[in-house]
């Protein structure tokens, strides 16, 4: 079977494995990909790629500190709504899984009545969101679909919040934001507006290539020392073992109705 229902944490969730032994995991609430282990040589899944949390809640209650969240309708507090909005928070519907391509995948789904009433209240918009994933020997993709189901234009923001698991911070050079290498030192917090094609991310370790389309910018984040400490779902040490890169629509974006908008994100080994 490509597709599992595990529960993670506390949490139901969705464990796909492709032929080559590829693996991801998915929690329904947030529709949060958790992890991912792409294929090793032996057809086994290989080593964990995304940070999570070790403090991290897994218990429906609040946002998962790792992993991939989805952001929408808003990004950070730019918006009246929760901090990067009710998606990461809400609980998703798998409305398709399988094997395509000898690629294992599945499609979840969200819309208005699967929010919370007082959430629904606050965004009262029709709208659907798909989120597809997808894995296959070294290669993650993942598809974020919207949809104005309404008969009035809305404004969105979306990102997928990625957190790149890393042995040490201070190694990683990213390449593709800005003019120059960029790497991390201290706490770093910045939006890069109109990226103008892939980046290079070296995590130390491996030299990967990050893809997206639909998504005009990219976000890179690491709270640093004194910030995580101040962090109740991290612990103090644990800022050292990631970085978030993410591609992002900041926008924010003018949906009209009946319109539909896609952005498309994919991690790859860099060719040599």
């Amino acid at each position: 079977m490509s597709a599992t229902t595990i529960q993670f944490g506390q949490l139901p969730a969705l464990q796909l494995r492709a032929p080559d032994g590829a693996e991801a995991t998915i929690t329904l609430y947030g529709a949060h990909l958790v992890s991912w282990k792409p294929a090793a040589s032996s057809g086994a899944p290989g080593q964990e790629r995304l940070f999570l949390s070790t403090l991290s809640a897994l218990d429906g209650q609040r946002a998962i500190r790792g992993g991939v969240p989805v952001i929408f309708p808003q990004f950070a507090e730019r918006g009246d709504g929760p901090r990067h909005g009710f998606a990461r928070t809400s609980t998703w519907r798998v409305v398709d899984s399988g094997e395509q391509d000898g690629a294992a995948f599945a499609v979840l789904a969200l819309g208005p009545a699967d929010l919370a009433p007082q959430m629904a209240a606050a965004w009262p918009h029709p709208f659907e969101l798909q989120l597809r994933v997808s894995i296959q020997k070294c290669d993650l993709a993942l598809t974020l679909d919207v949809r104005n189901t309404g008969t009035q234009p809305f404004p969105f923001a979306a990102a997928l919040h990625t957190y790149h698991l890393v042995e040490d911070v201070e190694a990683v050079r990213i390449d593709g934001v800005q003019g120059e290498t960029l790497a991390i030192t201290d706490k770093l917090d910045q939006v890069f507006e109109h990226i103008p094609g892939p980046i290079a991310f070296d995590n130390g370790v491996d030299q990967l290539v990050l893809e997206q389309q639909g998504f005009t910018d990219a976000v890179v984040w690491n709270p640093g020392a004194a910030d995580t400490a101040a962090l109740a779902d991290m612990e103090d040490e644990e800022y050292r073992r990631f970085v978030c890169i993410e591609p992002a629509l900041l926008g924010p974006q003018v949906l009209e109705p009946g319109g539909a908008w896609r952005g498309e994100y994919r991690i790859r080994p860099a060719v040599a």
